[in-house]
């Protein structure tokens, strides 16, 4: 995951609408099932969706829980982080 692409789509997110996302996502998934892609792709893939996945968790923090978005970044970064060391 990228920290400064996951605060890029966020920007996206205020702009636009969440449903750009989450409709990204589900292309992006479909994408992951066809048999052609060499391991290398579905990598790329997933690491697209990690960050699509996280863009979403980020603004979720931010509207629901009221707090800033520099707050809700690295409160998901740490509980990533925490999840990998774990």
């Amino acid at each position: 995951m990228k920290l400064p692409l996951i605060k890029h789509l966020g920007k996206f997110i205020e702009d636009h609408d969440e449903d750009f996302i989450l409709e990204t996502i589900e292309v992006v998934e479909h994408i992951t099932e066809f048999e052609g892609l060499k391991d290398e792709e579905l990598d790329v893939l997933g690491e697209c969706l990690s960050n699509l996945y996280g863009a979403l968790e980020v603004q979720k923090a931010v509207k629901e829980e009221g707090i800033s978005p520099k707050d809700a970044l690295n409160g998901f970064m740490k509980r990533v982080q925490g999840s990998i060391d774990s």
